[in-house]
């Protein structure tokens, strides 16, 4: 038998593939030819810098690299909170704490990222300004007490209001709640004066209301008395007189005292006591 010599050049093309593999490993994961796109996110794809009419969806997408990058925007819905200083129809100074709740159209990342940007400057170039003027025009229409009793209405005015507004940027607004009012100390002990009143003049009425009850039930009763009271003299006779006197009599005589002891009273009619023969 013959010993088997390894081939030197086989050797080195075995060696040249494994350290090429390598080198286009370490290419791939500097350059990465492929790119995520996460769960609620959405990719905006742009070849030197200009914004393609393609939009990423979710999962592995591969890309050229130099040529294109990728900018990811989140679809999910994201809830702000903007707080906005306005004034009521009767001019006073009401700062209104908003929480709007809102998303980018998935459809269109590309457009909002071509015409605004990322996140955060949509919200400080388009939802902040939005909702301070949707705030103030909702706010100017209605008093000060109206804002307070009407609150409902004014949410839906804004809601209606800022939707319109934001769908012009592709934007969609999910839902909009007033968290809180606030006015100026002055017209809050307004308010606060006006409630004390309020509920004093209820409780006022409350008592006067119920003294009113009352004293009509009162003269009720006194007419029923007075109306039984003239039913029963009606219907008295002496016979009936005589008959519950009869009832109510247990028997026994009543009693005078005299010197030596009590005497049974007793009433003798003269007209029924018979004559006697004088003698």
């Amino acid at each position: 038998m013959r010993n088997h010599i390894p081939n030197p050049a086989n050797a080195f093309q075995f060696s040249s593939y494994i350290v090429g593999g390598i080198f286009l490993f370490i290419l791939a994961f500097i350059f990465r030819p492929f790119t995520i796109v996460n769960a609620g996110e959405r990719g905006v794809v742009m070849k030197f810098g200009k914004v393609q009419e393609q939009v990423l969806d979710e999962g592995l997408h591969p890309m050229m690299p130099l040529v294109t990058s990728i900018k990811k925007l989140s679809v999910r819905v994201q809830q702000n909170t903007f707080e906005s200083d306005a004034a009521s129809k009767d001019l006073q100074k009401i700062t209104t704490e908003l929480a709007v709740n809102w998303h980018v159209d998935p459809t269109k990342v590309n457009k909002v990222f071509q015409q605004v940007g990322d996140q955060q400057q949509i919200i400080t170039g388009i939802i902040t300004p939005a909702v301070s003027e949707v705030l103030k025009a909702a706010t100017a229409k209605k008093t000060a007490e109206e804002i307070i009793t009407k609150r409902t209405e004014l949410k839906e005015e804004i809601d209606s209001n800022l939707k319109n507004r934001l769908s012009a940027y592709s934007l969609m607004v999910d839902d909009v709640s007033l968290v809180n009012f606030s006015f100026s100390p002055e017209f809050s002990k307004a308010i606060e004066s006006k409630q004390i009143a309020e509920q004093e003049a209820k409780q006022a009425e409350f008592i006067a209301k119920k003294a009113t009850q009352e004293a009509q039930a009162e003269i009720n009763r006194a007419k029923g008395q007075a109306e039984a009271q003239r039913l029963q003299r009606q219907t008295l006779t002496a016979e009936l007189l005589q008959k519950q006197a009869i009832e109510k009599w247990d028997g026994r005589f009543p009693t005078v005292m005299g010197g030596n002891g009590s005497v049974p009273l007793i009433n003798i009619n003269p007209s029924n006591l018979s004559s006697t023969p004088n003698r």
